[in-house]
């Protein structure tokens, strides 16, 4: 039988939705899950191949409930995974017509990139704890519907306001979007990676679950070193320098 392009289109969007999946459940509780699944799935197959009617009759119920069973336990994961391919979509597009138009889309304002720089470098000499997240589109968490929404003026003045430890607002995380402050006082999603460091704070897992799903940004102060972390796409970036810091802002933060 020759082989079609669409068979192997067919396989390459197989791969790329498994491979997609692995990455959101990857270090998580939900993988280990999804392997206990799996092996009852070959376990179930065995049984029938050797003819043990009464566990394959077992087995069977587990497997018929077995996509119902699925949808409850790894709703989170299934809209994260929604989420992911959403947010992918838009940046396609927005890259497409970036490209068609010859022209940037996003604006970046230096003075209020320079604000949030001198917030942040004043808030690690004070070791000052602060949680600052950048993300591309609004919405992509539940999280941004948490905390105090403000949507006031990005200035180096208010920063240091609401994160100082005597302000109400300064336990939680920071959501800048455009060249505005949208929201205060936010509560992030804690990563649930088993691979991480147990040093890493609450502050830091926070800043790693923001980011694992999407394109979002996030700048941590640590509360205890004054070191200045950044994380994106899972990944956190420790103890990063003034400089490294200015550039981070200026490629991330639009």
């Amino acid at each position: 039988m020759p082989v079609r392009i669409w068979d192997v289109i067919d396989i390459l969007v197989v791969a790329l939705l498994l491979y997609s999946i692995y990455r959101l459940l990857k270090g998580s509780i939900a993988f280990n899950i999804v392997v206990g699944i799996l092996l009852l799935y070959v376990m179930w197959g065995i049984v029938g191949v050797l003819e043990m009617p009464l566990l394959s009759e077992i087995l069977g119920q587990f497997i018929s409930v077995g996509f119902i069973a699925l949808i409850i336990i790894f709703q989170p994961e299934i809209r994260r995974f929604l989420l992911y391919l959403g947010n992918t979509t838009l940046k396609g597009r927005a890259d497409f017509l970036q490209r068609f138009l010859n022209t940037s889309l996003s604006v970046t304002h230096d003075d209020q990139i320079d604000a949030i720089r001198r917030s942040l470098i004043k808030m690690s000499k004070s070791r000052t704890g602060a949680l600052i997240v950048f993300p591309k589109q609004l919405g992509e968490d539940s999280s941004n519907d948490s905390g105090q929404y403000i949507n006031a003026e990005i200035s180096e003045d208010l920063i240091l306001s609401i994160f100082n430890r005597k302000s109400p607002l300064h336990d939680g995380a920071m959501i800048i979007h455009g060249d505005k402050i949208k929201r205060v006082s936010v509560v992030l999603p804690i990563s649930s990676r088993s691979d991480l460091p147990a040093k890493i704070g609450l502050r830091h897992r926070a800043a790693i679950g923001a980011s694992e799903n999407s394109d979002t940004s996030v700048f941590v102060v640590s509360e205890e070193t004054g070191q200045i972390s950044f994380a994106f796409k899972g990944a956190l970036f420790q103890n990063v320098s003034e400089e490294r810091l200015e550039s981070l802002l200026r490629e991330h933060v639009s």
